[in-house]
């Protein structure tokens, strides 16, 4: 309390100090087009600056034909392995498929039965957190936001290993196959906790069998009764495979080349990467895209009225309703512009949910938007398609999943494809990367401060 009551004390002052930092942090945008800057390491068509080699994840957008870059189906390959053939492949054989995922991303080879049933016993093992963790750590400190828990939580989990800088690559491995198995009880518990000290509600701390697959980990955690359907948990697995690597190049996996190349340690690593992924122009936006679709659903009468939903998106986009910022969440992406692969799979696989759940009309709503949409920016001179977190903010409203969970989520399925990208850089461990920055600010001389106005 004295704490927050100096900090009302200095506010005033901070706001005068912040005034200060807007005005000499700001720089003439016509200086990077001067300098040749990369913003956001992009060139002006939205293709990455080449800043690496990988093996692991790979995405396809375009052709390039007598050098001129055409828009194509958009395409995820995992170790070289289409992701569609991927998903096909388990779903065929009615079985989970996050585990074969990691076994992949890891070790770029696909597990044979005996592989992969000993490394889907060896991550159920490392699922259980060291003694008393759970009530010295996660309880101790309830917070509100599950990703700077969790990112506690893996920084802690330091202090518990007595290896905790050995950056072997045996070494990394081990810390990076332990934090797979626990990020979904870190996550789950995390949640559990501020549901019940910041939000008052009942406490389960429940221990998952190692029989269960990481999805049915997470459903059994999660939920009171820690009981779950066959299609929910699969589903909720599809969601982990499909969210599990995305190259080298997004926010977060460049953050755990970044620091990696410093040399520093695993938990370190992570926590970066978690801090990236919780930003939410990287991870957050399955999250805008339900907030976004309950404004819609509250605001349009007639959710199979095409021109009754346009005329709203057309409003969304002109900044007068929603969160007017003009975005239609879930459409459009950084890379691929005619259709993103993981999209495709999840629409598949959410429609027999929404069957399920008695929610097919939301699923239309949906399809109707993704539909429509496009167009609409398209005449803003926006490429756009539905992106996979368009519809996997419904699959996770279907499954039951809280919104403070979304992201955490997809940081339980992006860790495989960390660790494997953390694994590479260690293999290939060159310079630290260090970007070059131009300084632009003009040489002044020294005044003495009895000098100074």
């Amino acid at each position: 309390m004295n704490e927050y009551r100096k900090y009302n004390e200095i506010k005033p002052l901070v706001k005068e100090l912040a005034k200060i930092c807007k005005e000499v942090g700001y720089i003439d945008p016509e200086l990077y087009d001067k300098y040749e800057v990369r913003r956001g390491l992009r060139y002006k068509s939205g293709r990455g600056v080449l800043t690496g080699l990988t093996e692991i994840g790979e995405v396809k957008s375009y052709t390039i034909d007598d050098g001129e870059m055409i828009p194509c189906e958009g395409k995820l390959y995992y170790h070289g392995v289409d992701i569609e053939s991927i998903v096909e492949g388990f779903t065929k054989d009615n079985r989970f498929g996050f585990e074969e995922t990691v076994y992949l991303l890891l070790f770029g080879r696909q597990p044979n039965k005996k592989q992969l049933a000993e490394f889907t016993k060896l991550l159920a093992e490392y699922r259980l957190l060291p003694m008393h963790f759970v009530r010295d750590i996660i309880m101790k400190a309830p917070s509100g936001d599950m990703m700077n828990a969790l990112a506690r939580s893996v920084l802690t989990l330091y202090s518990y290993d007595e290896s905790g800088d050995d950056t072997s690559i045996a070494n990394v491995l081990r810390q990076c196959l332990e934090l797979i198995a626990v990020f979904p009880i870190l996550s789950v518990y995390g949640y559990q906790v501020c549901n019940h000290y910041i939000k008052g509600d009942s406490l389960y701390i429940h221990t998952p069998p190692h029989e269960l697959s990481t999805a049915e980990a997470i459903l059994y955690t999660l939920r009171p009764d820690r009981k779950y359907t066959e299609l929910e948990a699969k589903l909720l697995d599809i969601c982990l495979v499909i969210h599990a690597e995305h190259g080298g190049g997004n926010n977060s996996t460049f953050t755990t080349h970044v620091v990696s190349s410093s040399g520093t340690d695993t938990y370190s690593v992570m926590a970066a990467s978690l801090g990236s992924l919780k930003g939410p122009k990287h991870g957050g936006a399955n999250k805008k895209v339900v907030e976004m679709f309950n404004d819609i659903k509250a605001n349009v009468k007639d959710w199979k009225n095409e021109d009754e939903v346009r005329t709203y998106l057309e409003r969304i986009i002109n900044k007068e309703v929603f969160d007017q910022s003009g975005l239609i969440y879930g459409i459009g992406h950084a890379v691929y512009s005619i259709s993103d692969p993981r999209t495709k799979i999840l629409k598949k696989f959410a429609k027999p949910l929404a069957v399920e759940k008695d929610r097919v009309e939301e699923y239309e709503l949906y399809e109707l938007v993704e539909k429509i949409a496009p167009t609409l920016l398209s005449k803003r001179n926006r490429a756009a398609s539905a992106n996979v977190d368009f519809y996997s903010g419904f699959v996770y409203d279907m499954l039951g999943l809280p919104l403070e969970l979304y992201t955490p989520i997809f940081a339980i399925a992006r860790i495989a494809g960390w660790s494997a990208h953390r694994i590479e850089e260690l293999v290939n461990a060159g310079k630290i990367i260090r970007p070059a920055y131009k300084n632009v600010a003009k040489h002044t001389q020294y005044i003495p401060l009895s000098e100074r106005e």
